[in-house]
């Protein structure tokens, strides 16, 4: 009997221990992030402790994304939410207020650092008209940031090096004040993962420099924050809906732009028909060519982000140098 008692407070005590040690190990904060390439960056951040859910995947619309249940239950569980904004993605206005109340919610666009740039009408344009000069990572970018008015500003803010910076930074910040166990785990990410950011802006810089004075359209004008970094000669944003084939007309009117602001190539984005753009390119002498500024195709995790960007000035670059 002795014996028997002995062996089950040795059990008990092999139990109590690991019930001591698995609550003084810090879990991870739950983290839920709107879109693939800021949920790169958290991830990048909270590598080795722990992995943010991710809300809209695949080619889905930030603007008309619809919750799945398991969406919601992530939201009702989360310590910390981080989203562009109300101009960005609109689906999450609504559900963070019911589902999230409790979370620490963090809006980048209102995050002290981020450069944010005005919305732009369609049409033709000087993209240099706007600034004399060209920007570097880490350099004048502070006194271009203003302060937020919804539907004022593009909000496609993490295709600026110099921003996806200050979301490390801001992440960082948020995490370690959420879970301060893991601070020292949080700080060393970011710093490694801005020093990745920075390398990556100059090869990104050296890659587009014998292209950036090529004219060129896109479809939707989601790209502004990467050509007014690179300094590209975007002349014009074409707004065509990827629901909808515009009619005999408005095609017509778009081979003439693309004609009149000489534009070497035409990009649209992945949720248009490839039809699309053959059909407003026929007749020019554009090349056609694919932007995506989600990542839409690319797996989510820390390395999209980088993905993401070294895919946008491929395609570029691969466009523009044949046409130069």
């Amino acid at each position: 009997m002795r014996k028997i008692l002995s062996i089950l407070a040795l059990c008990l005590s092999a139990v109590m221990g690991l019930g001591v040690a698995n609550g003084g190990a810090n879990p991870a904060p739950r983290v839920v992030v709107s879109l693939k390439p800021i949920h790169s960056l958290v991830a990048g951040v909270m590598a080795g402790v722990g992995e943010p859910t991710l809300l809209v995947r695949g080619s889905a619309s930030p603007h008309s994304y619809s919750l799945r249940p398991s969406d919601a239950r992530a939201l009702n569980e989360a310590d910390l939410v981080f989203w562009v904004g109300d101009g960005m993605e609109t689906f999450l206005q609504r559900p963070l207020r019911a589902l999230a109340g409790d979370a620490e919610v963090v809006a980048l666009s209102t995050v002290p650092g981020i450069g944010l740039l005005e919305s732009r009408a369609g049409g033709a344009r000087d993209a240099r008209d706007e600034d004399g000069h060209e920007s570097e990572a880490g350099h004048g970018k502070q006194d271009e940031a203003q302060t937020p008015r919804p539907g004022s500003h593009n909000l496609h803010i993490w295709l600026d090096p110099v921003n996806a910076i200050v979301i490390v930074k801001a992440a960082v910040t948020a995490l370690s004040e959420a879970d301060p166990g893991h601070a020292a785990d949080y700080a060393r990410n970011g710093a490694a993962l801005i020093g990745r950011l920075n390398a990556l802006d100059r090869a990104t810089r050296a890659d587009l420099g014998p292209v950036k004075d090529t004219p060129f359209v896109v479809f939707h004008d989601a790209f502004h924050y990467f050509e007014k970094h690179y300094d590209l000669n975007a002349v014009g944003a074409i707004t065509v809906s990827p629901d909808r084939a515009p009619g005999a007309q408005r095609v017509s009117e778009i081979r003439d732009k693309i004609m009149e602001l000489e534009a070497a190539c035409v990009f649209s984005e992945p949720q248009f028909a490839p039809s699309l753009l053959d059909t407003v390119i026929e007749g020019t002498s554009a090349r056609p060519g694919i932007l995506d500024p989600l990542g839409a195709d690319r797996p989510a995790g820390p390395e999209a982000y980088f993905s993401l960007m070294r895919g946008l000035a491929g395609s570029l670059k691969k466009c523009l140098a044949l046409a130069s």
